[in-house]
């Protein structure tokens, strides 16, 4: 099976390092490709001094799905290509082999994503989030399971994530026009199109987000745009407003049990997210 890798890259910071000697420690041989807006700050010869080869686009060029298919044009031929962000660590030295082992197995899997731990100095809340999205159970989901899982049928997570690269050209790649989600836009048109998503919960990575209000505010208005663009995705799998009400709850029960008062900063996090999606949607 013949593997890329793909990092998209800005300005990726200190620890991008320590994810280049994991990579360099992983067991499954890959191509690496890192495709890079203009950083400022040495991550392309940080890069290069490990030997990945490094792409640079215009800062202002960048777009999450175009960017993704521009540099997937350039690694070609491949089976299969991994996409990370650069803010992920790896967990262990099988990490990459054991995120892409489901297209041995199976020849219906045209998308594999794996488990995110939180980052050592992650929030209870960022935490909490991590498990409700990340499970310790692997799943397999197919089209007809939308009707169990509802919009979740869809998720996955392209900070961590592979795909087989003939079922991604089937459906026509990465889309070039959508503001965020380029990930679930994929795998929603995978699912009609007979392939299936593979949670494999034994490759893990950490990675996790302390956000801000204001932060999430503006993630969930691009979010919201993308749903609103995107309409066949809440006819076809359900809408995401159910999904996100029964994690709310759910954290405000486990925050209240660890901290209470974590309790008013998550409020103030969770109304930002309803408004901002609100408002995307609306725009």
């Amino acid at each position: 099976m013949n593997c890329g890798l793909i990092i998209p890259t800005l300005n990726a910071g200190g620890q991008f390092k320590k994810l280049l000697s994991q990579l360099a420690a992983q067991t499954l041989p890959t191509k690496k490709l890192i495709v890079d807006s203009e950083s400022a700050d040495g991550t392309t010869d940080l890069a290069k001094s490990f030997g990945l080869e490094v792409l640079t686009i215009p800062r202002r060029s960048f777009n999450h799905g175009a960017t993704r298919q521009f540099a997937l044009e350039k690694i070609l031929p491949l089976d299969v290509v991994i996409f990370l962000t650069q803010d992920v660590l790896l967990h262990d030295d099988e990490s990459l082999a054991k995120l892409v082992k489901i297209f041995s197995e199976d020849s219906t899997v045209g998308l594999s994503y794996g488990r995110q731990l939180p980052h050592e100095g992650a929030t209870n809340e960022a935490a909490i989030l991590r498990a409700f999205n990340y499970p310790p159970e692997s799943q397999l989901r197919s089209f007809d399971d939308r009707k169990k899982f509802g919009i979740k049928t869809a998720f996955a997570s392209n900070s961590f994530a592979a795909y087989c690269v003939a079922a991604l050209q089937s459906v026509g790649g990465f889309p070039s026009n959508v503001p965020l989600c380029e990930d679930m836009y994929v795998a929603a048109k995978m699912l009609l199109d007979g392939w299936k998503i593979f949670y494999a919960a034994t490759a893990q990575v950490y990675h996790s987000h302390n956000y801000t209000a204001a932060q999430e505010f503006r993630r969930y208005v691009q979010i919201g745009k993308f749903h609103a663009q995107e309409s066949w995705i809440r006819e076809t799998f359900g809408s995401a407003e159910g999904a996100g009400k029964k994690f709310v709850l759910m954290k405000l029960s486990m925050l209240a049990k660890k901290n209470p008062l974590d309790c008013v900063g998550a409020i103030f996090r969770d109304a930002a997210k309803f408004f901002g999606y609100r408002l995307g949607r609306l725009a």
